[in-house]
């Protein structure tokens, strides 16, 4: 069974050439993750300094796992938790009127 997971990237300071350049990549994975599934949600903080991720995984290794694919993961110090629940506008039903 999948848990879920808020991941919690510290971004550095300052972007190296090498970080901005990898940043379509990124986009481009996270992107295909959320579309899969696998990312439940990719958030960035004004200021740029911290990145939140909630993902489901059967574990932490597989959470690992998941954020070792994404293009940035070498330049960004993380920091797993694992959730109790996660409730999203996107989980609730919406009803038609029509």
């Amino acid at each position: 069974m999948k848990k879920t997971f808020m991941v919690e990237f510290e971004l550095p300071d300052t972007f190296s050439e090498e970080f901005m350049a990898l940043i379509p990549r990124q986009r481009y994975v996270v992107n295909t993750m959320l579309a899969e599934g696998r990312l439940k949600s990719y958030s960035l903080s004004m200021d740029r300094s911290r990145l939140w991720v909630v993902l489901l995984a059967e574990s932490e290794f597989e959470a690992l796992e998941t954020i070792a694919q994404m293009p940035l993961s070498d330049l960004m110090e993380p920091s797993i938790s694992e959730l109790m629940f996660h409730n999203s506008a996107d989980a609730v039903m919406h009803f038609s009127l029509n």
